[in-house]
């Protein structure tokens, strides 16, 4: 079954800064959960995200099980949005759109996941007892660094 996250968060920044925070691929870090154990594990020569980038992770959401998790940068306009797709991880699909939406307040930004489990029934049970709550927590974690970070 196909699930979907939709955050939004009302920053009080500028869109050039917003866009420079999220842009750089690096900063990930800065917003993850050390109990995730969150390890980049690609060199980045440029580490400003493009259409095209993949990067290469190790990360730890469940029991603190290692696994590899392969993002690709697909689509990047720049100031307004950018997607990424998980190409290796462990969800059947992870699709994760990030719009940055310039107003009288700064930027607003939305975050849409759109994410499916393997395992067919199994994974759906997982979403249910587990996973869900887990991305909740993750997606409420980051909201407060960045508000942390960014909200001048």
């Amino acid at each position: 079954m196909k699930y979907q996250l939709y955050r939004e968060q009302q920053l009080q920044c500028t869109i050039e800064n917003a866009w420079n925070f999220f842009a750089a691929a690096k900063n990930i870090f800065k917003i993850t959960p050390e109990e995730m154990h969150f390890k980049l594990l690609s060199s980045l020569e440029n580490d400003i995200i493009c259409e095209g980038m993949t990067i290469d992770y190790s990360v730890a959401p469940l029991f603190g099980i290692p696994l590899r998790w392969t993002t690709e940068i697909l689509e990047v306009v720049h100031q307004k949005s950018f997607t990424d797709i998980q190409k290796r991880g462990p969800y059947k699909i992870w699709h994760h759109r990030h719009d940055f939406i310039a107003n009288e307040n700064g930027v607003l930004m939305i975050d849409t996941v759109d994410y499916e489990l393997p395992l067919g029934k199994l994974g759906d049970w997982m979403h249910h007892l587990i996973v869900k709550d887990k991305i909740t927590d993750l997606f409420e974690y980051r909201q407060n660094k960045i508000h942390n970070i960014l909200d001048l």
